[in-house]
C-alpha cells in the first residue's frame, strides 16, 4: 500500500499522517509499515536542535496507524475509523534518528464487537526501537473522507 492507498483508509492529512507504506497485509492477523525519518520533519526544528531524535509519541502514534490500518482492513470494518483507546506495555529502546528507515510490525492479538487490540514493534535496521499493545474502537464514519491529490500542503 502506497500513500495514497493509505489516505483513503485513515482520516490523518499532513503533518500527522506518519506512515509512508504498509509493506505487508495479512488481514485479520499482521501488517507491517514503514516511515522514511527525515531531516525535513517538522518536529526535529524543535526536538533536539543540534541533536535530533523522532520523538517517542510519534513513533508510538505511527505503530498506532499502522495498527488502525490492520484492524480496518479486516472483513466487515472497511470505511470505518480506527478510535486510538490506550496503550499497555509501551517501552522505549532506542532513538530514532534522521535518516533511519522506521519498520512497524503490528499483529492482532484480540476482537471483539468493534474493540480490537494489537501488538506493534518499532525497529530501525532491525534493532528495537520500541514497542507496545495498543487498543482501539472501531465506528462508523459520518461521511466519507474527500479523495486528496496531494499529501502535503
Amino acid at each position: 500500500m502506497k500513500t495514497h492507498d493509505i489516505l483513503k483508509i485513515l482520516p490523518h492529512r499532513y503533518p500527522f499522517l506518519l506512515i509512508d507504506r504498509v509493506l505487508e497485509i495479512e488481514p485479520g492477523r499482521r501488517a507491517v509499515g514503514l516511515k522514511n525519518v527525515t531531516i525535513n520533519e517538522p518536529f526535529f526544528q524543535g526536538h533536539f536542535p543540534g541533536r535530533p531524535i523522532m520523538p517517542g509519541v510519534l513513533i508510538l502514534e505511527a505503530m498506532a496507524q499502522v495498527g488502525g490500518v490492520l484492524l480496518l482492513s479486516m472483513t466487515g470494518n472497511e470505511g470505518k475509523l480506527a478510535y486510538f483507546g490506550g496503550m499497555d506495555k509501551v517501552r522505549f529502546r532506542n532513538p530514532v534518528h534522521p535518516g533511519d528507515t522506521l519498520i512497524m510490525e503490528v499483529e492482532v492479538l484480540k476482537t471483539k464487537g468493534n474493540a480490537g487490540k494489537v501488538k506493534a514493534v518499532a525497529k530501525v535496521d532491525n534493532k528495537l526501537v520500541a514497542e507496545g499493545e495498543f487498543l482501539f474502537m472501531l465506528v462508523e464514519r459520518e461521511e466519507p473522507y474527500e479523495e486528496v491529490e496531494k499529501v502535503s500542503p
